[in-house]
């Protein structure tokens, strides 16, 4: 199952996640004006997007009403790690060497990036400290 979604299948399953739940014409509306959808255009887009695991739908009378089965993390989170996977081969460093040379990174996004990289690296510092608690220390040889 892909979870990677286009740029209009995010639209779609963002308006989702803006409603909650919604049926075909509810969709419909909530990509007007930004975009002019055919209902059948729209109606295969969350076909393919249920085919693909990411919405469910149920009936309500003569229609269906969708539902996200995913949340936006965990599509941002997919999608970053197939690019990572495509573009750079899996190597993280390198995508990141890339970002921050590149001319969209502003001196704010490097603070806020030096944030997140010591709250990762907190996190994974607790992680290893519970693992080295159940495990005991490593051995030496």
């Amino acid at each position: 199952m892909s979870r990677s979604l286009t740029k209009l299948q995010m639209q779609v399953i963002g308006v989702l996640w803006e409603r909650g739940e919604a049926t075909v014409a509810e969709v419909q509306a909530g990509l007007k004006p930004n975009r002019e959808l055919a209902r059948t255009t729209v109606a295969t887009l969350l076909s393919r997007l249920e085919e693909k695991g990411v919405v469910a739908h149920r009936d309500r009378g003569r229609e269906y009403v969708y539902r996200p089965l995913v949340t936006r993390v965990e599509i941002h989170r997919t999608m970053v790690r197939a690019f990572v996977d495509r573009v750079f081969g899996g190597d993280v460093p390198t995508m990141v060497k890339e970002l921050l040379g590149s001319e969209m990174v502003e001196p704010d996004d490097l603070r806020q990036i030096r944030t997140l990289l010591a709250e990762r690296q907190a996190e994974l510092d607790r992680t290893a400290s519970i693992d080295n608690e159940v495990d005991g220390p490593a051995e030496d040889p």
